[in-house]
């Protein structure tokens, strides 16, 4: 029930029809009866700054949680950031603290390597292709490299983006196995669309499905549809799936907490 006491935590994205992370994020509050409501609103890029500005000044507000296209450039909004996001300069969800300033986390790569783990997938040891280098991606490919990935090769529209994401990441995992896609997807074993293709009907495909090797499990970040083209490509193939909402409902509970403090 919300009531004059209920936390407000909205989700910023551009569109907003394709988000399901609200509905996960409220049953949640439910199931552990945290007084807090989640509701999407709809940021065209252009007026991100003035509305992180208006939140700052909502007195029950206890954050936001941020979607495509805002990862990135929301972190440069924020006061400070932690975890992930300060390595990486990308953040999926900000907290409003007592004082009024924004402190910014990133928690869809410890979401997405759970939410493999939850269905069985181990990432330790696979040799992964991950498609895309932006917001989502770097937090994924974060979590991968430090779940023990055996190689992780990038592909990404640009190639300095790619280059940056992966020097970064061999920074701060010097011993890791981090290169740059050699344009040989059957090499590997666990392929990864990190990008939003595949949210609009007439998206390519990020991957060429039939040059995958038997055996490779084919993984999403986008939840809406629920069952991708890339992901009903992999099927028919035969190939392993593993869909993006996934993501969502094994981190969910760690926006909550971070939203309420902890």
């Amino acid at each position: 029930m919300i009531t004059g006491h209920t936390r407000f935590a909205p989700l910023l994205a551009h569109p907003s029809t394709h988000v399901r992370t609200p509905g996960v994020f409220n049953a949640a509050c439910a199931a552990r009866q945290v007084d807090m409501v989640m509701v999407p609103l709809d940021v065209p890029p252009a007026t991100l700054p003035d509305i992180v500005a208006s939140l700052r000044t909502v007195a029950n507000l206890a954050g936001f949680v941020v979607t495509i296209p805002h990862k990135t450039p929301v972190a440069a909004l924020c006061d400070r950031l932690v975890g992930a996001a300060e390595m990486l300069g990308v953040c999926n969800v900000v907290r409003k603290e007592a004082d009024g300033t924004l402190t910014g986390a990133m928690f869809d790569g410890e979401g997405f390597v759970a939410g493999l783990r939850h269905c069985s997938h181990d990432p330790a040891g696979r040799k992964v292709l991950l498609l895309g280098a932006g917001g989502a991606a770097s937090g994924v490919a974060h979590a991968l490299v430090a779940a023990g990935v055996g190689q992780l090769s990038i592909r990404n529209r640009s190639m300095a983006k790619a280059a940056q994401l992966a020097d970064m990441l061999q920074s701060l995992f010097p011993g890791a196995d981090i290169r740059l896609d050699a344009g040989e997807p059957e090499a590997h074993d666990l392929v990864v669309n990190g990008t939003s293709l595949g949210m609009k009907p007439a998206d390519p495909l990020p991957v060429d499905v039939g040059s995958l090797a038997e055996g490779t499990l084919v993984a999403e970040v986008v939840m809406q549809p629920d069952v991708t083209p890339l992901l009903a490509a992999a099927a028919a193939r035969g190939l392993a799936t593993h869909k993006g909402i996934n993501m969502v409902e094994q981190q969910v509970n760690l926006l909550i907490d971070f939203l309420n403090g902890r």
